[in-house]
């Protein structure tokens, strides 16, 4: 996975799982093209859509419960894709990761290494 640079993170400075996602990027010597702040660029439901018609998979996680939608196959409603991209502000969820045709929402190893190492 070193050396993988992914096309587009958004974080949030002081988010916990921001950190957890930031060490283990740093850890496999992933960079980014772009890195969004959280607070200083907030996106809602309007971008969120727009970043899921642009993927192939999106891969959540939030807490305990992991979701992965195949964007050509079974494409899931506006509002089940609103649903685990947004958080309780109505802005997207941090930290994400766009890396080719995926979308990593929240946090879940698992699924880091699934998409960033291509397999």
């Amino acid at each position: 996975m070193a050396g993988v640079v992914v096309d587009w993170r958004y974080t949030r400075q002081g988010c916990t799982t921001c950190e957890r996602a930031q060490d283990f990027l740093d850890a496999h010597k992933v960079d980014a093209r772009e890195v969004v702040d959280a607070r200083k660029r907030t996106l809602g439901s309007n971008e969120a859509l727009s970043l899921a018609a642009s993927v192939d998979n999106i891969y959540a996680r939030k807490g305990a419960k992991k979701v992965h939608f195949d964007m050509r196959k079974d494409k899931p409603s506006e509002q089940e894709l609103l649903a685990v991209m947004l958080g309780p502000t109505g802005n997207l969820r941090a930290p994400m990761i766009k890396h080719g045709k995926n979308l990593l929402v929240g946090f879940d190893p698992d699924n880091y290494v699934k998409v960033l190492s291509g397999k």
